[in-house]
């Protein structure tokens, strides 16, 4: 993302995500995915049908 756009976004709408040095970088969609997973299971899966 160019710096301009990202010294734009306050910090309370910027997510980092962790990952190893040595991996490949995530494509959005990926990550999108990731994020979404992680608030789901922090709701305790709200709204699933039959939670794990």
């Amino acid at each position: 993302m160019p710096a301009e756009i990202l010294e734009a976004l306050p910090a309370q709408q910027k997510i980092r995500i962790p990952m190893q040095a040595q991996s490949r970088s995530m494509n959005l969609s990926n990550a999108v995915a990731v994020v979404v997973y992680e608030a789901w299971r922090q709701l305790d899966y709200a709204g699933a049908l039959i939670k794990p």
